[in-house]
C-alpha cells in the first residue's frame, strides 16, 4: 500500500524522461517476452520439423536390415524371442522394434516425429509443473520455447546427429527412453499428489512395470534414470521434512526396484551370455587399469560436449522463462515444505549434479565394456545423460532468471534503469539461445543433404535388387551407402563375418550379395 501512495504522490512531479520510462513497463512486460518466446519457437520449431520432414527420406542401413527381416518374417514376438535368445536380451528393445518395423519400413518414417511430439508435449506439462512450484502462472509460450531448444539442441548439437533422431534403432535404444522418462516423471507427480489410495497403488505398480520395461530396453538409461531416482528417494525420506509422507520415497523405490529386475532379465538371458562370450578376454571393468582408462575415456566425451557451446542455449531459454515466472505476482521462492532444512533444499537444488556426472561416468564404463576403447566414441548413447544435463541447465536457467525477473520488478526507482535492465536481461538471453540454434544450422543442412541424396541413390538401387531378384537371381550387386557413421554391407573383408551383408541377403530373399 505504501509503495501505491508514494508512486501516485510522485507522478505529478515526475520527468518526462521518468514518465516515458514507466509508460515502457507495460509493454514490455506485456510484449517483449512474448516476442522473444515466439521467434525461440519458431526457430527451434524450424530445426525440429526438417528432422520430422527427413522421416519421409529415411532408408534402411546397418541394424535397419536386421531388424526389419526378423520383422517381417518372424512377427513381433518371434523378434522378441530372437533378441532374448540369441541376441542381447533386450526384449522390450526387440519388442519396439517389431512394431516399428511391422510393416516394412512406414514406421521409421514416422517414428521422428512420434518423438518430437510426445517429447514436446511431455516436457511442455513439466515446465508447467515447474513454473506452478515456483509459485506462478506458467507462461505456456515461453515453456513451449524450452521443450523445443532443448530438443533442438539435444538432436543436432552432438557429433551423430542421425542416429539420435532418425536412425531407428538409436532412437528406440537412447531416445524414446528419455522420452517415456519425461512421461513417467508425470505420472510420479500425479501418483504421490493423488488422494485416492486406488489411483496411487496403480501408479506404483505402474512405476515398477515401467522401470522393468526400460531395464531391457536401454542399460545407461536405467544406470542414469536409477542414479536419479535414487537420490530423489532420499532426499524424499519424511524425516528430512521436504515431503509430507512416504509416497515419493515408494514410487521412487518401485521405480529402482524395476530397474533392478529388469536388468536381471537381462543380464541373465541366453542372448546376453552369448554376446559376453564373443568379447575377447581382458580386464575386469572395474580393474584399476580398465577405471583409468575409463577416466580418460570421460575426459574425451566431456571435451566434445563442453566444446559444443550450443548446449548453453538451453540455459539462455530458461532464464527467459524465468524472467517471465518472476514478473508475475505469487509468493516469492520455490514452495518447499515447510521446516525442511537448508541443507536439504541445496541438495535437492545440486542433486542433478552427481546424477550427470555419475552417470555420464556410467555410460562411458558401459560403453567401454560393450564397445571396446573406441566405445566411448558411441554418442548416441550420450543422450542418456545430455537430457537430464539439458533439462537441469533449463531449470537452473529459470531459476536465475526468476531471481532477475524478481529483483527487477520490484524497483521502484525513478527513471529507465529498471526498464532497460529488463531489456538488456531479456534481449541477452534470446540472442544466447538464437545464437545457440544458429551454429546448428550447418550441420542441418548437411544432415538434409546427406539424407535426402542417399534415399534417392538407395531407391533407385533396390528398384534395380527387385528387378534382378524377379528375373531369378540369387546373387546380386549392392553398393554400400553410408550414412551417420554407421555400418553397410562389405564393412568387412570376411563375408561370412559380414552380418549386414547376410541381413540384406535375408531382407530380398537371395543366398548373397557382391560389392559393385
Amino acid at each position: 500500500m505504501g509503495t501505491v501512495s508514494t508512486e501516485c504522490e510522485d507522478r505529478p512531479t515526475r520527468s518526462p524522461r521518468a514518465a516515458r520510462a514507466g509508460d515502457r513497463r507495460p509493454y514490455l512486460r506485456g510484449r517483449l517476452l512474448p516476442v522473444a518466446g515466439a521467434t525461440l519457437v519458431a526457430a527451434a520449431g524450424a530445426l525440429i520439423a526438417v528432422g520430422c520432414f527427413l522421416g519421409l527420406y529415411l532408408r534402411p542401413t546397418s541394424d535397419d536390415w536386421c531388424a526389419a527381416w526378423k520383422s517381417r518374417d518372424l512377427g513381433v514376438l518371434g523378434i522378441t524371442s530372437d533378441f532374448y535368445l540369441t541376441q542381447n536380451g533386450r526384449i522390450a528393445n526387440a519388442f519396439l522394434s517389431g512394431v516399428v518395423y511391422g510393416d516394412g519400413f512406414a514406421g521409421v518414417k514416422v517414428l521422428p516425429t512420434v518423438i518430437a511430439v510426445s517429447f514436446t508435449v511431455g516436457l511442455v506439462l513439466l515446465g508447467c509443473r515447474f513454473v506452478r512450484l515456483l509459485g506462478a502462472r506458467p507462461p505456456v509460450p515461453l515453456v513451449l520455447a524450452c521443450a523445443l531448444v532443448v530438443q533442438a539442441v539435444l538432436y543436432y548439437a552432438g557429433p551423430r546427429s542421425y542416429q539420435v533422431l532418425l536412425w531407428a534403432p538409436a532412437t528406440i535404444s537412447h531416445t524414446v527412453p528419455s522420452v517415456i522418462g519425461v512421461w513417467a516423471l508425470l505420472l510420479a507427480v500425479r501418483t504421490v499428489r493423488h488422494p485416492r489410495a486406488a489411483v496411487r497403488a496403480a501408479g506404483f505398480a505402474a512405476a515398477f512395470l515401467i522401470g522393468c520395461g526400460l531395464g531391457t530396453l536401454s542399460e545407461p538409461f536405467a544406470l542414469v534414470s536409477g542414479l536419479l531416482a535414487a537420490g530423489a528417494a532420499l532426499l524424499a525420506l519424511p524425516r528430512l521434512k521436504l515431503a509430507r509422507s512416504w509416497h515419493p520415497f515408494t514410487w521412487c523405490a518401485l521405480w529402482c526396484g524395476g530397474l533392478v529386475c529388469g536388468l536381471i532379465v537381462l543380464y541373465t538371458s541366453p542372448g546376453a551370455r552369448w554376446r559376453r562370450a564373443q568379447q575377447p578376454a581382458g580386464e575386469s571393468a572395474l580393474s584399476p587399469g580398465e577405471l583409468r582408462e575409463a577416466v580418460r575415456d570421460w575426459l574425451r566425451m566431456w571435451d566434445a560436449v563442453t566444446g559444443q557451446w550450443a548446449y548453453l542455449g538451453a540455459a539462455a531459454v530458461g532464464v527467459l522463462l524465468g524472467l517471465a515466472v518472476g514478473r508475475r505476482t505469487g509468493p516469492p521462492g520455490m514452495r518447499w515444505r515447510a521446516g525442511a532444512p537448508r541443507t536439504v533444499r541445496a541438495a535437492v537444488l545440486l542433486l542433478p549434479v552427481p546424477v550427470v556426472v555419475l552417470g555420464s561416468f556410467a555410460v562411458v564404463v558401459g560403453l567401454r565394456s560393450g564397445y571396446g576403447p573406441n566405445g566411448w566414441t558411441y554418442a548416441r548413447a550420450w543422450t542418456n545423460y545430455l537430457v537430464p544435463m539439458e533439462l537441469a541447465l533449463c531449470a537452473y536457467g529459470a531459476l536465475l532468471g526468476e531471481r532477475a525477473g524478481r529483483w527487477l520488478a520490484g524497483r521502484r526507482t525513478p527513471g529507465a534503469a529498471g526498464p532497460s535492465a529488463v531489456v538488456a536481461a531479456v534481449v541477452a538471453a534470446a540472442g544466447l539461445a538464437l545464437a545457440g540454434l544458429a551454429v546448428l544450422v550447418p550441420g542441418v543442412q548437411q544432415l538434409t543433404t546427406a539424407t535426402v541424396t542417399r534415399a534417392a541413390a538407395w531407391d533407385a538401387q533396390d528398384s534395380r535388387i527387385r528387378t534382378e531378384v524377379a528375373h531369378g537371381a540369387t546373387d546380386v550387386g549392392y553398393r554400400p551407402l553410408y550414412i551417420g557413421s554407421l555400418a553397410e554391407p562389405f564393412f568387412t573383408s570376411a563375408y561370412p563375418r559380414d552380418w549386414v551383408a547376410a541381413c540384406v541377403s535375408k531382407w530380398y530373399g537371395i543366398d548373397r550379395i557382391h560389392r559393385l
